[in-house]
């Protein structure tokens, strides 16, 4: 079995989405699956076929929230420190051809977030970024082509 890598934040944060799909959405759907039963016919109930489906997706994703928390390895990003950049690295990227700066936070996959420039752990940024330090450059695939970024800058927590 996988482990999949992640934050403690990302840990608690599925623990609390998979906390309300249990508590608050499948007895919200329960419920609106009773309502439309006693509408009559089921063959033809828009209702209660939309309360199913809605069941099924809620469903899923609590097998899914599961699934990653029962593979998890909880990563303390606090802890962590060093020159090189591992899980859990903040690091501050220049590109060699714009001089644009950026700053990414290296997280797991189900806690990226590109706006709040959490990139995960298996991204190509991340993976060309891996066991570099200050001052090195690497190469990176984007959709927008190859570019080359200097490390700045590597921090933690």
């Amino acid at each position: 079995m996988e482990r999949v890598p992640m934050t403690l934040e990302g840990y608690k944060n599925l623990e609390e989405e998979l906390h309300r799909l249990k508590a608050v959405e499948r007895p919200r759907i329960i419920a609106a699956i009773s309502e439309a039963r006693a509408h009559g016919d089921l063959s033809e109930n828009a209702e209660y076929h939309a309360a199913k489906e809605q069941q099924g997706l809620n469903e899923a994703r609590v097998a899914e929230i599961e699934d990653k928390i029962n593979r998890a390895e909880v990563i303390d990003i606090t802890k962590l420190s060093g020159d090189t950049i591992k899980f859990g690295a903040t690091v501050t990227l220049q590109d060699e051809d714009s001089g644009d700066k950026v700053t990414y936070t290296i997280v797991g996959d189900t806690e990226a977030d590109l706006r709040n420039r959490r990139i995960s752990i298996s991204s190509p940024i991340a993976r060309a970024l891996i066991g570099k330090s200050k001052g090195e450059s690497v190469d990176v695939t984007t959709p927008k082509g190859t570019r080359t970024l200097e490390v700045l800058q590597v921090n933690w927590g």
